[in-house]
């Protein structure tokens, strides 16, 4: 209990260090930042605001006032992360439950570490943050994915390094996001699972997709159900509609396969199914590769 209180004891002086003028820190390099950064500092709540960048819109408000409760017992036993973004203002980096619980109680102070971090890396040190957490619905998780792809370019291999997962765990997760927003919301809702998921991705008609998730809703299909169902779905399509009629293709293809590869330059591949619907596949080898590609289709 001491030790406790030595250390809370500690978070005040250091917090009187932060709102003396003449001890602005604004880098790590800058006098007594040493004493800061990194450290527990009791912070004004007032002083703190929530991260435009935090990912997480969902708060659950039982589980919230639960941990509200837990912190008028014990106190925020985890401090929370800020970063500095002017003399005696911080911006949440990760904690916000934690920060409205404590707001929910009545404190006018919080223990947090601080952080100095430019935008980009408040943003991404939010998203790691958020990924880690067990909480978690399987599309929250893919759009913190994406956008840690999208925002802080990077590939999915150093995704993979970031985070601690294998590609091939990012990439089943990002494919989520290829479902319909209806299915989608259902899974955040835990309406289905991510194994729903997954087997529904593997139908490209948003229609049949949907008429689907209805049919795991209404009858409350498993996903080794609904696996079997999409399997027998592709299989009957497989001898209908997606087999091509022959290993020719149409003259009117044909013809435009030359003039398509030299303008994309590179080795384009069709599919067409005997209904005469089909597909251009494009292939890509890098993000350069990609973006050039993405400017010739404008």
């Amino acid at each position: 209990m001491a030790k406790a209180t030595k250390k809370q004891a500690l978070g005040r002086g250091l917090s009187a260090l932060l709102k003396d003028p003449e001890n602005d820190i604004k880098t790590a390099t800058d006098k007594n930042a040493d004493k800061v950064v990194g450290n527990i500092v009791e912070l004004d709540i007032t002083a703190i605001e929530v991260n435009p960048f935090q990912p997480r819109t969902n708060f659950n408000e039982d589980t919230l006032q639960e941990l509200a409760t837990s912190i008028k017992e014990l106190g925020v036993i985890q401090p929370i992360t800020v970063r500095k973004i002017e003399f005696n203002k911080y911006q949440l980096v990760s904690g916000e439950r934690r920060f409205r619980a404590s707001k929910l109680v009545g404190l006018t102070t919080v223990p947090a570490y601080i952080r100095i971090a430019n935008d980009q890396e408040s943003l991404e040190m939010a998203l790691v943050e958020n990924i880690q957490r067990q909480d978690l619905d399987p599309i929250e998780i893919a759009l913190s994915y994406q956008r840690l792809i999208d925002e802080i370019q990077l590939t999915q291999e150093q995704l993979s390094d970031r985070v601690g997962k294998k590609r091939s765990t990012i990439a089943n997760y990002l494919r989520l996001l290829k479902l319909d927003p209806i299915i989608q919301t259902g899974m955040r809702d835990g309406f289905v699972s991510m194994g729903h998921g997954r087997a529904l991705i593997n139908i490209e008609d948003k229609e049949v997709q949907l008429a689907i998730y209805e049919k795991i809703i209404s009858n409350g299909l498993s996903v080794r159900e609904t696996e079997k169902l999409v399997k027998t779905l592709q299989e009957k399509d497989g001898k209908t509609a997606s087999e091509p009629a022959s290993g020719k293709l149409p003259t009117y293809i044909d013809d435009k396969m030359g003039e398509i590869a030299e303008y994309f330059s590179t080795k384009v591949d069709v599919k067409v199914s005997r209904n005469g619907k089909g597909k251009l596949i494009i292939p890509f080898h890098s993000r350069e590769d990609f973006i050039r590609l993405t400017k010739l289709l404008k």
